[in-house]
């Protein structure tokens, strides 16, 4: 634990490995090695550590420590991965989908869904999982569509939730819906990462071209220009 306080992360993972058969030590070494893309070891030590999930968190509790882990759960969201199931859940889901995985990444997300269906993490990782891996199959985007129905903009994870959302919705040629979504998500600024905004903002963007909107589209297009100019494709449709 020390040596992953000071950002010795092979030295804390070499050490963890040692103790694996310790729910506690194979999930923080489990996400040790998804941080440095060690997809194989992750697999390993956060499967045993959600067969243990009883344990996780009982021996951190003994020694008064509160370990909190970053997760990606997209390109533009990090969640808090602390020592319980869910967490555990939601790595694997990555490592799965990173290993190309994908019937063990759906059948954990499933279980996830059962055991939280109400938490917003585990609805925006079924969310990218679906629109990611499965963006021509209309049942899958319905699915995604009908999950993130009731969700509204309260926190930096429930306007990704929306993102998705609305790429689900463009996929189902309901352009209209898609822009309105978009613009939801925009009205709330305060505290959001600036690469969810981009990436609402881009996809408004994107909708307003398809719909035939040049102009709003060029709007949306400027400004993100101006907060990044090396965000996706603007400087290219600007010829600058």
């Amino acid at each position: 634990l020390r040596a992953l306080i000071e950002g010795k992360d092979m030295a804390a993972l070499n050490e963890l490995e040692r103790a694996a058969q310790l729910a506690d030590a194979a999930y923080l070494a489990g996400f040790t090695a998804l941080k440095h893309l060690q997809w194989d070891d992750a697999k390993r030590h956060l499967t045993y550590a959600a067969s243990q999930h009883r344990s996780l968190g009982r021996l951190l509790r003994k020694y008064g420590i509160q370990a909190e882990l970053g997760l990606p759960i997209t390109e533009e969201i990090m969640v808090h991965a602390g020592p319980n199931l869910r967490s555990v859940l939601l790595g694997l889901v990555e490592v799965y989908q990173e290993l190309g995985e994908h019937d063990d990444a759906m059948t954990i997300l499933k279980r996830l869904h059962k055991l939280e269906p109400h938490e917003p993490a585990v609805k925006l990782s079924i969310a990218e999982f679906l629109v990611e891996t499965r963006p021509d199959d209309r049942r899958a985007c319905q699915q995604v569509v009908q999950l993130c129905a009731q969700v509204d903009n309260e926190s930096p994870v429930h306007a990704a939730v929306l993102l998705y959302k609305a790429r689900a919705l463009g996929n189902l040629g309901l352009l209209d819906a898609k822009r309105e979504t978009l613009t939801k998500a925009l009205r709330r600024r305060k505290d959001r990462p600036p690469e969810v905004l981009l990436a609402l903002r881009y996809e408004r963007a994107l909708t307003y071209e398809a719909l035939g909107q040049k102009a709003k589209a060029r709007k949306d297009f400027e400004r993100i220009y101006a907060e990044d100019p090396s965000y996706q494709d603007v400087a290219d449709r600007f010829s600058i």
